[in-house]
């Protein structure tokens, strides 16, 4: 499917029910919640090593401070010595580390996407939580990586009051990627803004509503729950994106379904 074509479905889209959208997801998250709690263990298991990074240089050089000879411990107003340089890899780690979070966040949520179809469409395939970092997505996933963190900067730069209406569309970022791996990451994005700023009420409404039942039910289950329902706030946008745009293989077997009816 073209972006041409996809532009106009968006264009065209018919009006979603927040009722039949929020059933779908609830029937949905009946068969990916395992899915879903795996993206997220993955997530963090995987983001353990980054973080690792900015606090393993952190406490050497609290060790470092506390150890120096040029701190005087019997001054009461001496402060400790910061070498600039320190500051300046710390910073650059730091940077690097939520640029690579942000990098895995999107590559899993990516692909937990393409597993919630199979399951909704009860097709057969793999599960593969680790499709978008082989070689030929990987350098696309760091550029949409690079441009969906610039866009929330942006936003932020922006007194924040943008970002809130940037939240929408960014979060179909992850969606039209799922679905459209070869497009580019100019029209990725282009198209997550497109879909968002059409249905952004509806999408903010759903998000709204799933992520605080999420949340409430994550509660109930002494807390550690939050980890199995966290999943159910991704689904709306599925069930947006496959009502306005839908999926290729899926118009194509109902083709298929009316050449073979007698």
């Amino acid at each position: 499917m073209n972006i041409t074509e996809i532009q106009h479905r968006i264009q065209n889209a018919k009006v979603l029910d927040f009722g039949t959208l929020f059933n779908q997801s609830i029937e949905l998250f009946k068969k990916t919640w395992v899915q879903g709690l795996v993206t997220l263990l993955l997530n963090i298991v995987l983001a353990i090593p980054l973080v690792m990074v900015i606090y393993i240089p952190l406490i050497f050089m609290g060790l470092a401070d506390a150890y120096s000879s040029s701190y005087d411990t019997y001054d009461t107003y001496a402060q400790p010595e910061f070498n600039p340089i320190a500051l300046v890899v710390m910073f650059i780690l730091y940077l690097f580390a939520i640029f690579a979070m942000s990098t895995i966040g999107l590559g899993l949520k990516s692909a937990f996407y393409r597993i919630c179809k199979l399951k909704d469409l009860e097709q057969m395939g793999r599960e593969d939580y680790f499709y978008f970092f082989k070689k030929q997505y990987l350098g696309k996933t760091i550029k949409l990586s690079l441009a969906y963190i610039g866009i929330n900067l942006v936003g932020i730069l922006l007194c924040v009051v943008p970002l809130i209406y940037a939240i929408v569309p960014l979060s179909y970022v992850f969606v039209v990627y799922a679905f459209n791996p070869d497009k580019s990451v100019s029209e990725i994005v282009k198209l997550s803004f497109e879909i968002g700023n059409k249905k952004w009420f509806i999408t903010f409404g759903l998000v709204i509503i799933a992520g605080f039942l999420a949340a409430i039910v994550g509660m109930l289950m002494c807390g550690i729950g939050i980890y199995v329902t966290a999943s159910f706030a991704f689904l709306p946008m599925y069930f947006v994106y496959k009502e306005i745009v839908g999926f290729d293989d899926e118009i194509e077997s109902l083709s298929l379904e009316k050449n073979t009816t007698p």
